[in-house]
């Protein structure tokens, strides 16, 4: 079997490359399995303290591979809420509640789902020749693996139904300017900044860095109330952490700290 989703797992931080290239890395269902089984290893393996998810070749990804429907012009409708209940609601969910810093380094086009992936996760790198398509209007379909929820709150919700409705290309100088991702670098710095960012991130108290992601994304639905009530319960957790003594006994014996991400 092809794979489809390479993997590379060093000094904490899982690399994971969306590989087919041929196909401007689109998914399939066979892409979509190989995928969820990496993620279950990070999410299971203590070690891997970071995650970092890029594209082969000339794009990162351009969501749905259209092939894989087979959609008949003759034929009965195809139900596209399957593949979506099935394969892209799951790993919106896994990369959202996987409690260690996920980046993606945008390496090319990241159109339909492959745009709405990106922006989804912690950390957006791109590469100065990227760009974001919501190309899903021009098929008459609406933004699916996260888009509806995740584009009014990185770009407002004028931009978003700009956006979402006209499916025009959105440079990733512009995306940055209007606070959607984090970091625009020349396409060949790309890789090294993402991966230094990575190694960082595997080096730091990584079991706080998971409840700062899990904070702010309850943060987007809940009131003032609950996340104070959340920040004091999550407070508690940091401060019987491993990390957490390991970094005031660093900080008291003016050294470096070794965290150990528990």
């Amino acid at each position: 079997m092809d794979a489809f989703i390479l993997s590379h797992v060093e000094h904490g931080v899982m690399t994971l490359t969306l590989n087919r290239p041929d196909r401007l890395n689109s998914f399939n269902e066979v892409m979509h399995g190989q995928l969820a089984e990496c993620l279950k290893q990070a999410e299971r393996d203590e070690t891997i303290r970071c995650l970092v998810i890029t594209g082969a070749g000339r794009g990162f990804c351009a969501g749905q591979d259209l092939n894989d429907r087979n959609v008949d012009p003759s034929g009965p409708p195809p139900d596209l809420g399957y593949s979506v209940e099935t394969f892209w609601n799951p790993l919106v969910r896994r990369l959202a509640t996987l409690p260690k810093p996920v980046i993606c380094a945008v390496n090319g086009v990241a159109a339909g789902a492959g745009a709405t992936l990106a922006l989804g996760c912690d950390i957006v790198i791109a590469a100065r020749s990227a760009n974001f398509v919501m190309a899903f209007s021009r098929l008459g379909l609406i933004p699916d693996c996260g888009g509806t929820w995740v584009l009014p709150r990185v770009a407002g919700r004028a931009r978003a139904m700009g956006l979402a409705l006209l499916g025009d290309k959105l440079s990733a100088e512009q995306a940055q300017q209007w606070g959607m991702i984090w970091q625009v670098v020349d396409d060949a710095q790309l890789s090294d900044t993402a991966n230094q960012l990575a190694h960082h991130f595997a080096t730091q108290p990584t079991y706080g860095l998971g409840l700062i992601k899990q904070a702010i994304n309850a943060a987007e639905t809940n009131g003032l109330d609950a996340q104070l009530d959340l920040e004091r319960d999550y407070q508690r957790m940091a401060g019987r952490s491993a990390d957490y003594r390991e970094g005031v006994s660093a900080f008291l014996a003016k050294r470096q700290p070794q965290f150990s991400g528990k």
